[in-house]
């Protein structure tokens, strides 16, 4: 049986055998505990680097990582609530804002911090936030034997040739690892949590990333003896009396660098072949059944498993065990140690004035497309859906209307909606003058964007990048499906993704880090986000395809994509503006001062990436602060957005240039008067006999009309226009329309008489009253329609017989808030918060150790127990004295704890005292004290 006989797939590095890694000598050396190769002058934590320090006592001092040999108390601490005891008040802050669901409520002493540190739910949450490289370590941790020393740790992650990347990066790996209470213990005796070494040890079931499998000892339990002695014979070992020593000498000889090499130096090719397939991982085969062929004793299967380099993991599957793997890996945990992230490559550099023109240009088409998106739904838009959202067809509408895709035009109605401009009416929309606008619910303008108008274009494009870098809604969704196969719609439910926020700052943050003017490579930006947030099952994206399949990459993909649409970006690469809303309020005041002197910002500004491969993260997010930064932002676009104009330039053939940006007033009143024909660096309008109409009906005289034109026109008003202008005022209002059912009245009773010779107006079932009048069964907007269509321009009046004037912009929703980010957990705490909490836990702790005499008819763990009169004696001896008591409490809900306090006063029936649980001054009721007991050592 040749080496087909291992029915499974696997891939060997180029020059590398079984039998010794390429290039790699054989090294007398002792194996370890774990399996692997440790250097003499490593072990029990003698590596120690002198650059790496992280704080360790309470009152801040630092301590070189590397060389935690015993905690301040001389002894090594023997749980996780003993190390977070020893912990300063800044390493228990920096645990609960790495790990804010540890707040969820505040834990009442550290034993149960640490408790709760430990569940699965909050420590799969953990894990999921580290960088590879502190998850490659946390890994080496999982497979070594338990305790681990530095040097072993050391050992498993840079191989037995070394790596000086790996040695400089693994003290801040494992400082990040202790920091988050997913490692506790000294350097000569670091210890995994049990739930994260649950989830991140080998296993049939869940194999680990290292690719190596169970141990010797995990993989021959269950072994029979007899068995046990016929491999350690057939490894060339002398017999045991028993498993345990079988197991130990067989692990031995498999940590045994010279004996192992010897060993596998006689193996055949084959058996050799088969090692190499499986040393990567996954570290299982399938065998075949012993009577597929003969000669099976012959086999290099066989070989391998009489020596126990092969294991049996059932009747048909064998394993790899973990201290042969690591011997024939050199002793590394992981094929591609990756101490540090990857580094962001330019693609394309650009002068900055250039980059800043571009992005500003992007960042008044923004503004120009939200603009217009929203005027065309100023008297009501698309009908919202029952189960939440814009259809598909009106979305398509929306897209042709707007001239994009429709992923784009889904990301600028996202755009609106998260800065609160638009909203969906509730069926209570209501039009300027008060009146309802309808019963069916439908996208409109909120109040807000009024608002927004008013503002400077600059405060309007501001408004619109914070609400993008801080909304959690996601547009590159729309068009997608949910979990249960439902398609996800634009404005509609389920498009919110927690990550959005973050994933955002930090693409925006390696922008920050490149040279001005240089935009990145996307392919190097998704690796570095990968690196620093590792998924579980890798990403499958080939330079081309549309886009990867993990979520935080996608939202990085479109973020690339949306930053350059709103003009954060020009050219790909991040504009001064974008800078400062990112940076502290100290440079971006600086950069604001560089911009507006025309100077460029060097390199210098841009912040470094440390050694290490430690994140540099942005300012904090917080709402003032933003707030502030996007003043700033504001001052530096502002003078590189174009002035808006107050003319045109009318043309002969019925339409007007724009040449620029128009004044507000001037394109709203140009808006109801012509149709926009066509858009770019000059926008084209054309007046057509419905749009002068349109101007007419909202309230305009013809002669208001040529006042307006002579005003604003660089050119003579044509006389064609003059014409058009005319000749629809004069039939305009000749046909008066109001509700009967609805009626048309008219002094010409000859044009009365047209409308109802005309074969058109038959359905709208018409006949008439009186000579100037007819009476139609339609409503009145049915008829003004159905009349308009005939060529008529008639025009609606009231029930006094007035002329109603109608607004394009009438409908607006009722007042309505912008959408809430849905965060992606529990909230960052601020330094106030955890300041409280870290005062209450330890006064908490306090407590809770404190040592108390046994009190009377009181069992292990129930409240102490005296009578009203012993309690009351107690209690006023320890206020004479200060002395601290230790008493047992039941609130007024019924809820029954233990405190220690120190009374001060003790006067109708209450005690007034120090609470050392809760670290303030209460008054407690002495008839809800259900005994007291004294301390045997006072609290200090």
């Amino acid at each position: 049986m040749g080496t087909g006989e291992l029915d499974r797939e696997a891939h060997v590095p180029a020059g590398t055998s079984a039998g010794r890694p390429a290039g790699q000598p054989a090294r007398e050396t002792g194996g370890t505990a774990a399996g692997a190769p440790v250097r003499p002058h490593e072990e029990a934590g003698a590596h120690t680097p002198a650059e790496a320090t992280a704080p360790d006592a309470r009152d801040g001092s630092e301590a070189p990582v590397g060389t935690r040999t015993a905690d301040r108390t001389g002894t090594s601490p023997r749980t996780l609530a003993e190390a977070l005891r020893n912990r300063g008040d800044r390493g228990l802050a920096a645990l609960l804002r790495a790990r804010p669901d540890l707040l969820s409520p505040v834990p009442n002493d550290l034993t149960q911090l640490a408790t709760r540190a430990g569940t699965r739910a909050s420590v799969v949450r953990a894990l999921e936030r580290l960088d590879r490289f502190a998850q490659q370590t946390a890994q080496a941790l999982a497979v070594a034997v338990e305790p681990t020393s530095y040097g072993t740790l050391l050992a498993l992650l840079s191989g037995d040739d070394g790596d000086p990347a790996v040695e400089a990066a693994l003290p801040r790996a494992l400082e990040v690892l202790r920091e988050r209470a997913l490692v506790w213990g000294d350097d000569d005796r670091l210890r995994l949590v049990r739930t994260a070494r649950e989830l991140l040890a080998p296993s049939p079931q869940h194999p680990s990333p290292t690719g190596l499998g169970p141990s010797a000892a995990e993989a021959t339990a269950g072994m029979s003896p007899g068995r046990l002695q016929e491999i350690l014979a057939a490894a060339g070992l002398p017999t045991t009396h028993d498993p345990v020593s079988a197991v130990a000498s067989l692990t031995s000889l498999f940590t045994d660098r010279e004996r192992m090499t010897a060993l596998l130096d006689t193996a055949p090719a084959e058996a050799l072949a088969v090692l190499d397939r499986l040393v990567w991982g996954p570290p299982y085969g399938t065998v075949a059944p012993p009577g597929d062929s003969s000669g099976a004793e012959s086999t290099p299967v066989q070989w391998l498993r009489d020596r126990g380099l092969l294991l049996p993991a059932s009747l048909r599957t064998v394993v790899l065990p973990r201290e042969v793997a690591l011997h024939l890996r050199g002793g590394r945990a992981h094929r591609e140690p990756e101490p540090v992230a990857p580094g962001i490559e330019v693609a394309a550099e650009h002068r900055p004035q250039i980059v800043d023109s571009t992005a500003a240009g992007q960042a008044y088409t923004a503004l120009a497309t939200v603009e217009e998106l929203l005027k065309g739904w100023q008297t009501g838009g698309p009908a919202v859906l029952r189960a939440g959202g814009l259809s598909v067809r009106d979305l398509k509408r929306t897209a042709a209307a707007l001239d994009v895709s429709e992923q784009i035009a889904a990301f600028w109605l996202e755009l609106a909606y998260a800065a609160g401009l638009l909203a969906s009416d509730g069926g209570e929309g209501t039009s300027r003058a008060g009146t309802a606008a309808g019963e069916d619910e439908r996208f409109a303008p909120t109040p807000a964007y009024d608002e927004w108008l008013d503002l400077p274009a600059a405060s309007r494009w501001t408004a619109l990048a914070t609400a993008w870098l801080t909304a959690t809604r996601t547009s590159g969704l729309v068009g997608g499906q949910d979990t249960k196969g439902r398609t996800l719609a634009a404005l509609g439910p389920d498009l919110d993704r927690g990550a959005a926020p973050e994933v955002r700052h930090r693409v925006l943050d390696l922008l920050a880090e490149l040279p001005w003017g240089a935009a990145p490579d996307p392919e190097s930006v998704l690796a570095r986000l990968r690196w620093e947030h590792p998924v579980r099952t890798p990403a499958q994206h080939a330079p081309g395809t549309p886009e990867p399949s993990d979520l935080r990459s996608r939202i990085a993909v479109w973020t690339l994509t949306e930053a350059e649409l709103l003009g954060l970006t020009g050219r790909g690469a991040l504009s001064t503006a974008a800078r400062t809303l990112l940076a502290a309020p100290a440079t971006a005041d600086r950069n604001r001062g560089a911009a507006g002197a025309g100077v460029v910002p060097g390199t210098a500004d841009a912040a470094p990436e440390p050694a290490g491969g430690v994140p540099v993260r942005s300012a904090p997010h917080g709402p003032a602060d933003l707030a502030a930064r996007a003043a700033l932002a504001a001052g530096v676009i502002a003078p590189l957005l174009p002035e808006p104009l107050d003319h045109v330039l009318l043309q002969a053939d019925l339409t007007a240039v724009a040449p620029g940006p128009l004044e507000r007033p001037l394109a709203e009143a140009l808006g109801v008067l012509a149709d926009v024909e066509s858009k770019g660096g000059a926008t084209v309008y054309r007046f057509t006999p419905a749009s002068v109409r349109r101007a007419l009906d909202a309230g305009q005289a013809a002669a208001d009309l040529h006042a307006f034109l002579a005003r604003h026109s660089r050119t003579p008003v044509p006389q064609p226009l003059s014409y058009l202008i005319d000749d629809v005022a004069r039939k305009h209002g000749h046909l008066r329309v109001g509700a009967a059912s609805a009626y048309v009245r008219c002094d010409d009773d000859a044009l009365l008489d047209e409308i109802l010779a005309d074969r058109r107006s038959h359905g709208l079932r018409m006949r008439r009253l009186a000579p100037t009048v007819l009476a139609a069964q339609a409503d009145p907007a049915t008829l003004l329609e159905g009349l308009r269509g005939m060529g008529f321009a008639p025009a609606a009046e009231s029930a006094e017989g007035d002329v109603l004037i109608t607004r394009a912009d009438a409908h607006r929703t009722p007042h309505r808030t912008p959408p809430v980010p849905v965060p992606d957990g529990p909230p960052v705490p601020n330094d106030t918060l955890l300041g409280a909490a870290v005062k209450a836990i330890r006064a908490g702790d306090l407590a809770a150790t404190a040592v108390r005499k046994p009190a009377p008819h009181t069992g292990a763990g129930e409240l102490p127990r005296t009578t009203p009169a012993e309690t009351l004696a107690t209690v006023q001896a320890a206020a004479l004295t200060g002395s601290a008591i230790w008493i047992g409490y039941v609130n007024a809900d019924g809820a029954a704890s233990q405190r220690v306090i120190a009374p001060v006063r003790v006067e109708g029936g209450f005690v007034t005292a120090y609470d050392h649980t809760a670290d303030e001054v209460r008054t407690y009721p002495l008839h809800r004290i259900t005994g007291v007991a004294e301390l045997a050592d006072e609290p200090a």
